[in-house]
């Protein structure tokens, strides 16, 4: 999977991506200090999936239209625990395959989905809640 990861995702996950074969360009290492509309461009030209703990993300995509048909993945989790949070994270990235035209929120039991505007999912796509957690 081709992922932008935002400043504000964890090295343990982006790590971890990379090992598991996952092409991650990390925001922190090559882009840091750019502004939202920059790294959703350079996403969106190079077809990464954004992943973020960053809501502006979701008003640059549904409030403004500009255009993401990479999908995007807010991450909204407790923050209690850091290794609880990584193992969600990553769990729920690779859970799935059908990211793409979709601005996806993952929290601690589930996963919304919802399609971006102006933008058709893909024809195999599938907008299903949640895989469960698995611990």
């Amino acid at each position: 999977m081709r992922i932008l990861a935002n400043e504000n995702v964890s090295a343990t996950v982006i790590r971890t991506l990379r090992e598991r074969g996952h092409d991650v360009l990390s925001v922190k290492e090559s882009m840091r200090g750019e502004n939202d509309l920059t790294i959703l461009a350079r996403a969106q030209a190079e077809q990464r999936l954004v992943v973020t703990h960053d809501k502006d993300f979701g008003e640059l995509a549904f409030r403004i239209g500009l255009p993401a048909e990479c999908g995007v993945i807010l991450i909204r989790l407790s923050g209690e625990d850091a290794d609880s949070d990584n193992q969600r994270v990553l769990q729920a990235i690779e859970s799935r395959s059908d990211w793409a035209s979709y601005f996806s929120v993952v929290s601690e039991d589930r996963i919304r989905m919802r399609p971006l505007p102006g933008v058709a999912p893909p024809p195999d796509a599938t907008c299903n809640e949640d895989p469960p957690l698995q611990e």
